[in-house]
């Protein structure tokens, strides 16, 4: 173990997931050079090939095989450990880190006191994630639990409570044309450049949030590739573009001058869901899982 760093075995980790030294470095943060670099540093320390890179694909050599499945478990462990540690030196039952994108609304409120109240020795560390990574911290377990936006088809990700179902609503400059509409429809996203989100999210999922199509197949011009909501509401505040939110999120952000935020018709309501990683559900996961669904009742 000497010499090793924690960073290396997170970027084989990483990698061994997605076997894309690209997807492994939007995952870590990193570029991909510098996954490249942990990978051979470790590899060093090892004194043997991990991985075996092609021209078209990257996969674990046998070696590499036998490491992952017994590094996997020992991480977890180590990890567990550390959190064990923070929730003791608190005097606390443990510590249940929960991911959101946008905003805390009421539903989610709700269930953070409920879930206070049951488990009055846990300690609740809430973290915003980027709009862009809405599963990565899960499956870096960097979290425990996460409320994002809907659909989720991760095969490592599990939805547990679905909530917030509401109509979507357009963000636009205060001094764009639809400012001062009641609603605009569907189709009229078609006439200014959408917002969407950056690549690192999975493709699926962006384009449910940013759609190239209304329903009636209009083609909808891209407009700028954001990060992080502030980064899209600034950029829609400049008029670079619109962008689409759920409803708890505009209203959060209902004060701002630069911005107004139109309903729109015709598209299918926007959703929240809590989702956890499969290999790591900690029974406090568990306990807010069900604080969440009986909010909802």
């Amino acid at each position: 173990m000497s010499g090793i760093e924690i960073r290396e075995l997170e970027a084989f980790l990483v990698l061994a997931r997605e076997l894309h030294f690209g997807r492994a470095g939007e995952r870590l943060y990193v570029s991909q050079s510098r996954v490249s670099q942990l990978l051979r540093s470790l590899e060093s320390r090892i004194g043997a090939s991990l991985v075996e890179r092609t021209s078209r694909r990257v996969g674990l050599t046998p070696l590499g095989e036998r490491f992952l499945a017994e590094l996997r478990p020992a991480y977890d462990a180590l990890r567990d450990s550390v959190d064990n540690a923070r929730a003791a030196a608190r005097g606390t039952g443990g510590v249940l880190r929960i991911g959101f994108q946008g905003t805390v609304d009421d539903y989610l409120a709700g269930a953070l006191t409920l879930f206070q109240e049951r488990c009055q020795g846990s300690t609740i560390e809430l973290v915003e994630i980027p709009l862009s990574d809405p599963f990565g911290p899960l499956q870096r377990q960097e979290l425990d639990a996460a409320v994002v936006l809907l659909p989720v088809e991760e095969e490592d990700i599990v939805l547990g409570p679905v909530f917030s179902r509401q109509p979507q609503t357009l963000a636009v400059s205060a001094r764009h044309p639809f400012a001062a509409r009641e609603s605009v429809t569907a189709e009229e996203l078609a006439e200014w450049p959408l917002i969407g989100v950056n690549g690192s999210a999975p493709a699926y999922w962006r384009r449910v949030q940013a759609p190239s199509r209304t329903p009636g197949g209009r083609r909808v011009p891209p407009g700028p590739a954001v990060n992080t909501l502030q980064e899209g509401l600034s950029l829609t505040a400049a008029d670079r573009g619109t962008m689409l939110l759920c409803r708890s999120t505009a209203d959060y952000h209902a004060g701002r001058r630069s911005v107004a935020f139109v309903p729109v018709t015709g598209l299918p309501d926007s959703e929240l869901g809590l989702v956890w990683h499969r290999d790591h559900t900690p029974p406090l996961v568990t306990a807010f899982a069900s604080a969440v669904s009986e909010t909802l009742l």
